[in-house]
């Protein structure tokens, strides 16, 4: 899916997504372009997968405050945004593969309490960044660190 097919399909939520990613993008290459003093800059692909996670983010806090405030018809939206944004992005990893990557990191740092969450999220969100929530990265960290002092 192409912004100038979505446009010619008359697909008014996909070229409205696409839009906002495009100028996220943009955004993007501007601040790299500012911050290496350089006329012209590509974005690598994992400044390319950092930025349509950071817009899926968006959407799933999104979703989260709208079910507060009882808002069905904003959530439905917003997860029709995310099923877009979320073709562009590499294949999620399944919470079992996330356990078992806490359950490594946990070993690899020698966490033994909640205090080393820091030192383990660091270790993990090498590994996970653009293939899993980082939300639910953090509360599967919680879960086998809180389960370890059991």
């Amino acid at each position: 899916l192409n912004l100038n097919s979505a446009l010619k399909q008359g697909k008014s939520i996909e070229v409205l997504v696409l839009r906002q990613l495009l100028a996220a993008f943009l955004n993007k290459e501007k601040e790299k372009r500012f911050q290496q003093k350089q006329n012209q800059v590509e974005l690598t692909d994992q400044e390319t997968i950092e930025v349509v996670s950071s817009e899926a983010k968006k959407r799933r806090e999104a979703i989260r405050e709208f079910e507060k405030g009882n808002r069905q018809d904003l959530v439905e939206k917003e997860k029709q945004e995310l099923k877009i944004l979320e073709e562009y992005l590499p294949e999620q990893l399944s919470e079992q593969e996330i356990e078992k990557l806490v359950v490594e990191a946990i070993n690899k740092t020698q966490a033994k309490q909640i205090q080393d969450m820091g030192k383990v999220m660091a270790e993990l969100m090498i590994k996970v960044k653009g293939k899993a929530d980082g939300e639910l990265v953090s509360k599967i960290v919680k879960q086998q660190l809180l389960k370890n002092n059991d």
